[in-house]
């Protein structure tokens, strides 16, 4: 959220220098300091027992290509929603998404394929062999493919 004005006085916010940070907003009123700090979410190559992905598809991010579980969790969220339960779970890396500032924090979750769970979030869900996954993953202002790559490069030194 990009913030101007002070949310306590409502009157414009200045620059001024804070440490290490630099310069950053801030309501002289108030002497408060303001950051547009980026939402945060999950980013998750969900992976089976048969070495194959979870990709779903939300046709508000694209009618053509698959993507990885990802999202922000709102009020009255679960993070069940595609009806699976992970076994384990490994941090891989972070990434950050200008277009929307977040901060996508990536993760491999290893499940036992289960039935899928509803959510209208949701317009499909199916389980697909890495390999294949690479082609049909979305990769255009997404960052599902470069998640996948990296987690098939874990999965390898494991195997």
């Amino acid at each position: 959220m990009n913030i101007n004005f002070c949310t306590q006085c409502g009157k414009p916010l200045t620059y001024k220098t804070i440490g290490d940070e630099g310069e950053q907003k801030y309501c002289e009123c108030c002497n408060k300091f303001y950051f547009d700090n980026p939402a945060s979410c999950v980013l998750i190559a969900i992976i089976n027992e048969n070495n194959q992905v979870l990709l779903l598809k939300q046709n508000y991010i694209s009618t053509k290509n698959y993507t990885l579980c990802s999202g922000y969790l709102k009020k009255g969220d679960t993070l069940e929603e595609t009806g699976q339960r992970v076994i384990s779970c490994e941090y891989v890396q972070s990434y950050y998404f200008a277009p929307k500032n977040l901060i996508m924090t990536g993760f491999i979750a290893y499940v036992k394929a289960s039935e899928f769970g509803s959510s209208n979030e949701v317009d499909g869900l199916m389980w697909v062999d890495l390999d294949k996954a690479v082609t049909m993953v979305e990769r255009e202002n997404n960052y599902s493919g470069v998640h996948l790559d990296n987690c098939i490069e874990i999965l390898k030194r494991t195997l």
